[in-house]
């Protein structure tokens, strides 16, 4: 075994703001590497840390970027397309509501804003190819959520017409992956129409098993839908490429239970809590994606009803840092290992 995962690393969305030093990429990632952070996962969404198309055509530019980071003692993990993945795919049910994530211009025109997602998408295959990244975090959009609880019942072919559709929109994006030789991470996400193992089944089989359609494994949101995150790791493991380290909590009452009643955070049964604070068995996570080769950056996702998130991100570096295992060269009882000899092989047997 010779892989070992990287860290600890930030996801920076939940940190930017108007104020130093959240509001430059050079202020936060002096204040990211000041906490001991070794790298940053970086939105891209209507952030004046990267212009997403610059960075897609100049690779002058890419250095400028890496340049600044990396003066910070620091690397890139990802970028992040989160926002620009939602709007490939939008139900009309829900397009008031995300035309915030689009440019003014866009909103209330679903499908220039469509296209324009799909256009931001390729940019950051390109961008990642430049910048000599290997993965990419995004979400996939959904068409088929306001579905997920079948009452009224769904008419037959429904499902996968939705996911036929949202192949055919993603299909050109993986393929330029494929050409920038990046891969596509999907953070498995209720709201998303992948959103957990068998929807991103659905997906790889209307994508013909696209080899850039992967996973970025966040137990939290396994825990607030009560699926097995460890033995999602078993099922999928090859299919992993990115990882958020985000813990969350799941306390049902005899008043709520997954869906929540409508609550704001901190009341739901299923919440999300800095590092330590939740629930999540994290030395089993970081152990079976050791075993299974993951040798991709452990990054911070903070989302917490309660703490501070400086707190959490200051937390956060010794918590990821004291969960990564450096991997054994040799076995424990390689002490008592006997040389190859056939011979006595067949006499132990009985041969």
């Amino acid at each position: 075994m010779t892989t070992q995962i990287k860290g600890p690393g930030i996801f920076l969305a939940q940190f930017m703001s108007d104020e130093a030093p959240f509001n430059s990429l050079k202020g936060i990632c002096q204040w990211a590497a000041g906490l001991g952070y070794n790298s940053v996962q970086i939105p891209t969404s209507g952030s004046s840390f990267i212009d997403l198309k610059l960075a897609a055509n100049s690779r002058d530019y890419c250095d400028e970027i890496k340049g600044i980071i990396n003066q910070s003692g620091l690397e890139i993990s990802e970028l992040s397309t989160h926002l620009q993945g939602q709007l490939v795919a939008v139900n009309p049910a829900y397009s008031e509501m995300f035309d915030g994530f689009a440019p003014k211009e866009l909103r209330g025109k679903p499908e220039q804003r469509t296209a324009w997602a799909i256009q931001q998408l390729k940019y950051a295959a390109k961008a990642s190819e430049h910048l000599g990244l290997s993965s990419h975090a995004s979400f996939s959009g959904a068409l088929l959520w306001h579905t997920a609880y079948p009452w009224p019942q769904r008419p037959v072919g429904l499902v996968e017409e939705g996911f036929a559709e949202l192949a055919k929109r993603w299909l050109p994006i993986l393929d330029a992956f494929e050409d920038s030789g990046v891969d596509v991470c999907y953070e498995l996400h209720p709201g998303e129409d992948l959103h957990d193992g068998v929807t991103f089944e659905r997906f790889l089989d209307a994508t013909n098993n696209h080899k850039r359609a992967n996973i970025l494994y966040d137990p939290s949101h396994f825990v607030l839908q009560q699926l097995d995150y460890l033995q999602f790791i078993d099922i999928y493991h090859e299919r992993i490429k990115a990882f958020h380290v985000k813990d969350a909590e799941f306390t049902p009452s005899g008043r709520s239970g997954v869906y929540g009643g409508y609550q704001s955070w901190v009341d739901r049964p299923g919440r999300f809590r800095s590092l330590g604070d939740g629930q999540i068995n994290f030395k089993s996570i970081f152990s079976k994606l050791t075993q299974f080769g993951f040798d991709g950056w452990a990054v911070l996702e903070w989302e917490c009803c309660l703490k501070h998130p400086e707190d959490g991100a200051r937390e956060g570096v010794d918590f990821i840092s004291d969960h990564l295992i450096r991997c054994t060269d040799k076995a424990f009882d390689d002490f008592a290992s006997v040389a190859t000899d056939a011979d006595l092989n067949r006499r132990i047997l009985g041969l």
